[in-house]
Order: C-alpha cells, then sequence, then structure tokens
C-alpha cells in the first residue's frame, strides 16, 4: 500500500518505556508520540460531515454487517441464547436484501463450544472473552488458564483485556510480557487485546498501550469491554488508526481494529468506516482487519438495508433482536 499523505495529530514529544525483564518477543524500549487533543478531536469530527450517496452507503451498511462481532456476554446466558445469536450472524436478515454473513460471534470461555456447535461450517469466527474480563485482575497463570481452554473448546479469536492497574500504574513492562505470554497462549486463535479506553482517561496513554499491545504480539486492538462508560469514540479510535498506521509504516506488519460499545446506529458506524477509509486506506476494509463489537447494531443496520431495498421504514419489531 503506497504511503499517503495524512495530517499528523502527534508532537515531536515522545515517551521511553523500559521494560524490566524483557521476553526476546517483544522489545525492551517503547519510543511513541504525544497526541494533540485538539487536532485529534477536529478531525475525528469531521469524518462526520462526509456525504455518502445511495449506492455507496447501501455497501457500506452491507460491509459493516459483514464486520460485526455478534456479542452476548451476560451471565444469564444459555447455551439457547448462544444458538439464537449464532443463527442471527449467519443469516441477520432475509437473502434477498443482499446482506451478508457476520464476522464472528463473541462468547464467555464455556459457551464456546455451543458456539462452534451452531457455526461449523458456515465459516463465522468464535471469539472469546478471557483473561478475567471485563477487570482483568486475576493472576497471569489464572488467565493463562481461561485462554488455554477457550482455545481448547475451539475459540479462534481471543479478546484478551490488559491489567488497567499495572498501565496506570506505569508496569509497562509488565503489560508487554503478559500480552506476549498470552498471544503464545493462544496457539492459532488470532489475539485482540482490549484496552477498556474510558478509564485510560488520555490519548497519550491511548496511543501509548497502542504501541505496546502491537509489539507485544496483538493481532488486533479493541478499545472497550462495553462494559465502562465511556466505550468506543470517534476520537479514541483515531489515534489508534494512527498508531496502526505508524506500526504499518515502521514494520509492514498489518494490525486491525475493533471499536466496540457504544456505536448503535448505522450512521454512526459509516462515519468509522470512513475514518477507516481516510486514514488506513481500502486495504483495512475487510472483516479479516476491522471489526464492530455489537450486540444490537446489527439491528438497526439491517433496519435500514431493507428500508433502502424497499423504499420503506420498518418497525424493529418485525427484525429479531441480537
Amino acid at each position: 500500500m503506497a504511503r499517503k499523505a495524512s495530517k499528523s495529530l502527534s508532537h515531536n514529544g515522545s515517551i521511553l518505556i523500559m521494560c524490566s525483564r524483557p521476553m526476546s518477543s517483544i522489545p525492551t524500549r517503547f519510543t511513541v508520540p504525544s497526541v494533540d487533543q485538539i487536532a485529534v478531536e477536529e478531525r475525528a469530527r469531521s469524518f462526520q460531515t462526509r456525504s455518502i450517496k445511495n449506492d455507496a452507503k447501501l455497501a457500506g451498511l452491507r460491509m459493516a454487517v459483514s464486520m460485526l462481532d455478534l456479542t452476548t456476554l451476560e451471565g444469564k446466558d444459555t447455551p439457547g441464547k448462544v444458538a439464537s445469536l449464532c443463527r442471527k450472524a449467519m443469516q441477520p436478515m432475509p437473502a434477498k436484501y443482499g446482506a451478508p454473513k457476520c464476522a464472528a460471534v463473541c462468547v464467555y470461555p464455556n459457551m464456546v463450544r455451543a458456539a462452534c456447535d451452531i457455526t461449523a461450517g458456515s465459516g463465522i469466527a468464535v471469539a472469546s472473552v478471557a483473561t478475567a474480563f471485563p477487570s482483568g485482575q486475576f493472576p497471569l497463570r489464572l488467565k493463562l488458564r481461561d485462554v488455554e481452554f477457550a482455545v481448547a473448546q475451539g475459540a479462534t479469536e481471543i479478546d484478551m483485556v490488559i491489567d488497567r492497574g499495572a498501565f496506570l500504574t506505569g508496569e509497562y513492562g509488565k503489560v508487554a510480557r503478559e500480552i506476549a505470554t498470552v498471544k503464545e497462549a493462544c496457539g492459532p486463535a488470532h489475539l485482540k487485546v482490549i484496552f477498556e479506553t474510558g478509564e485510560l482517561e488520555t490519548y497519550d496513554r491511548v496511543r501509548l498501550i497502542s504501541d505496546i499491545a502491537m509489539r507485544s504480539g496483538a493481532d488486533f486492538i479493541k478499545t472497550s469491554t462495553g462494559k465502562v462508560s465511556p466505550a468506543a469514540t470517534m476520537a479514541v479510535t483515531l489515534v489508534m488508526l494512527e498508531a496502526v498506521r505508524d506500526f504499518y509504516y515502521e514494520t509492514g506488519r498489518i494490525i486491525g481494529i475493533k471499536p466496540a460499545g457504544g456505536i448503535r446506529t448505522s450512521k454512526e458506524t459509516l462515519h468509522y468506516l470512513v475514518m477507516v477509509k481516510e486514514t488506513l486506506g481500502d486495504r483495512w476494509l475487510t472483516p479479516e482487519l476491522v471489526r464492530f463489537g455489537a450486540s444490537s447494531l446489527v439491528t438497526d443496520l439491517t433496519m435500514q438495508i431493507a428500508k433502502m431495498v424497499d423504499g420503506n421504514y420498518q418497525s424493529g419489531d418485525y427484525f429479531s433482536l441480537a
């Protein structure tokens, strides 16, 4: 992918991190730019002003459906509820509307087997949250058992949470080593690293953890668990997208990104897709590199697709809720 011009949102300053006990799989130091808060928020708002024509809008809505990780992460989850979610992921709406299947379903580790049984042969990934989701406040040995169990049950993607307490107290080496160790435990499964950006409070911290995660083996970086407010925002996601872009320019390694939590409407989702396109380029506009963590978003996307195809807007009562 050719490098394209982009407005810089960073100062020349940097943060240097030393890992006290480096592993061979991660660097001993990280140097990242600080973020211009005013510039990043202004640019994030600018993506909401783009005019999208009807044909492009319909294509974008269908693309967004293909990027959904349909999620159920509740204490009342049952195999039956997971089965319903999986069927929704396999066929979000009647075939006449041309909507693709969703990218994945995301469940707790003990629901992975139920999800795999339903989705077998469909091409839909089964993701599982792990590492003491959503707090991350377990000893590492237990987090690794969490991951190993989910993978053994059939999960092909692991959504881990970082130890925000360690990160916020400056234990960056510990966070980096934990991500690298979890990546090893994933085996063939892809690793998404959840930052819980609502608890990090500053864009500089989001930029810093993005770099740490990517250099420690993350396949995806992800904003939020959906359990903390604020969750995904366009400005936070833009900081992460720029980190992905700069890491690609430096290393040639392509990292995926997953905004999750709080994205509920088709309009918002299209804004995110525009931001991905203008920051990273068309190469990233694929379910292999962009996901949306969602439980209710699929309903609004499918309602909007039906409206564009049929010419009339139907009530949500006519659409099964995920």
